[in-house]
């Protein structure tokens, strides 16, 4: 079977046989391909119910899965931007792309991880609201909603409100259909996505994990949100859809896993002026990024939600390490990271 090319861009990369040794275990990259050999194992249609996490699952170190690191532009392997936070036994997906909600079942199995069972997600994170940041967030809530404990609790930016009300309306029939149908019915408001508008500073607070949201600079998309996350054995920053900022940069100082969108340079220099205008006004091209590992020094810079725009995708390897000695790869799709 042959390499993805995200998969060559990875093994290209000697930070990764380094990062290794940081004590990072890397998933193999070939399983974003829909004929890679865990897809035959994996179960079918399996319904999954559970009243409270496991003590295996509250034993178990914290979890990061890349579920989806694509972009507005269709992409045949890979998913749209969502990454999995699994703590405690419970999964926090930090956007919700398009294709997220079958990539979580997936890593579900591939990696004995209850929690991504779509109806046990408990929480997602929206950055902002650009549709590739948000698809599947109907999915993740009305997927199997009649069994759900409880339902998705939803943070985001203004506007969540007006999503989450559209969404009980897409569902509505579908609603009516199985309550005053004959249908069991466990829970017949778990379709009902709980929402809370984001403000700048703590979002969540449980155990000894910590959420926190700051603002970014996405152009004339406001308003625009990073991420901390902290528990006790594992610090990382999701930055979202941002062009270069300082904020990001002081949130990410000595962070285990710094997640960063990325723009090739090169690639940039390819399109149009209005697009070259646009993407410096909202995103971070590899020379800004450079700059801000520099500044951050993460123990890991993860690249995802990348633009290549006709270049290898390798090539944004290349970029940064031309101004930055630190370690970097460029994620794909189902890819694990843990301490």
């Amino acid at each position: 079977m042959g390499l993805t090319s995200a998969c060559k861009a990875v093994i290209r990369s000697h930070r990764l046989l380094l990062t290794l040794s940081l004590g990072y275990l890397l998933s193999a990259c070939t399983t974003q391909h829909p004929d890679a050999d865990f897809a035959l194992a994996l179960p079918s249609a399996r319904v999954e119910t559970r009243d409270a996490p496991s003590t295996a699952e509250l034993q178990q170190p914290t979890q990061v899965v890349v579920l989806g690191t694509s972009t507005p532009i269709p992409d045949a392997f890979r998913a749209g931007p969502s990454i999995a936070v699994i703590h405690k036994g419970e999964s926090y997906l930090f956007d919700v792309g398009a294709g997220a909600v079958r990539q979580a079942t997936i890593a579900r199995y591939r990696y004995d991880i209850p929690s991504l069972y779509p109806s046990q997600i408990c929480c997602a994170f929206l950055s902002h609201l650009h549709s590739d940041h948000m698809l599947d967030l109907s999915e993740l809530s009305h997927t199997f909603w009649w069994r759900r404990r409880e339902p998705v609790r939803a943070w985001g930016p203004r506007g969540i409100e007006q999503i989450a009300s559209a969404m009980e309306d897409l569902i509505a029939i579908d609603v009516d259909l199985r309550v005053n149908g004959l249908q069991p019915v466990q829970n017949p408001d778990g379709y009902k996505t709980q929402v809370q508008v984001i403000e700048p500073g703590i979002l969540l607070r449980k155990d000894d994990l910590v959420i926190e949201a700051f603002l970014v600079n996405h152009g004339d998309i406001e308003p625009a949100y990073g991420f901390r996350v902290t528990t006790a054995d594992l610090s990382m920053v999701i930055s979202g859809d941002t062009a270069y900022s300082e904020t990001v940069a002081e949130k990410s100082r000595g962070v285990d896993l710094l997640f960063h969108e990325v723009i090739s340079r090169e690639g940039l220099a390819r399109n149009s002026p209005g697009f070259q205008r646009y993407h410096n006004s909202a995103h971070t091209t590899t020379d800004e990024l450079a700059r801000l590992a520099n500044i951050a020094q993460p123990k890991l810079l993860v690249l995802y939600h990348g633009l290549y725009y006709g270049t290898e995708e390798s090539g944004v390897l290349d970029e940064i390490a031309a101004l930055y000695d630190g370690e970097v790869v460029l994620a794909a799709d189902l890819q694990l990271f843990k301490n």
